[in-house]
């Protein structure tokens, strides 16, 4: 495939700006076509699409005395446990963080619910008060025309 020479390029019109913000139309992008033809390709994985794949896959392990099929993330919790046990302070700094995390996550998620209850008990509540004026308004209506 040949090169088109710098003196083959087409000239801009006359009366078209080319400057600041504006380039000449030739060198423009061209509707439909990207800008970066060659970008991240289509199925490519980022790394937390990786790690959570990764921590899901089985494996066997051998617990006391029996054979076990868990997740790889269920087996790497049960050595930082057992390395915590057995004393090694690192292990027991990890699983401390990891513990202190996972309870501020579930006490955030409690808080949620509870907010979610209290305002669909507020919204509840004003529904029917709506319809309790709506019926108060209707037995006065039916009172005053006598059939």
């Amino acid at each position: 495939m040949q090169r088109p020479a710098a003196h083959d390029k087409p000239e801009p019109a006359p009366n078209s700006r080319v400057g600041y913000r504006s380039p000449p139309e030739a060198t423009r992008f061209q509707k439909g076509v990207s800008g970066n033809p060659r970008g991240r390709p289509t199925g490519s994985l980022n790394v937390a699409t990786v790690l959570t794949r990764t921590l899901r896959e089985k494996v066997v392990i051998n617990a006391n005395g029996r054979r076990k099929t868990v997740t790889k993330l269920e087996a790497a919790l049960k050595q930082l446990v057992d390395q915590a046990a057995a004393g090694d302070l690192r292990a027991l700094r990890h699983l401390t963080a990891l513990a202190h995390d996972a309870e501020a996550q579930q006490n955030l998620r409690d808080t949620q619910r509870q907010d979610l209850g209290e305002l669909d008990r507020d919204v509840m509540q004003g529904i029917l008060r709506r319809f309790q004026v709506i019926e108060e308004k209707q037995n006065s209506s039916e009172g005053d025309n006598p059939l």
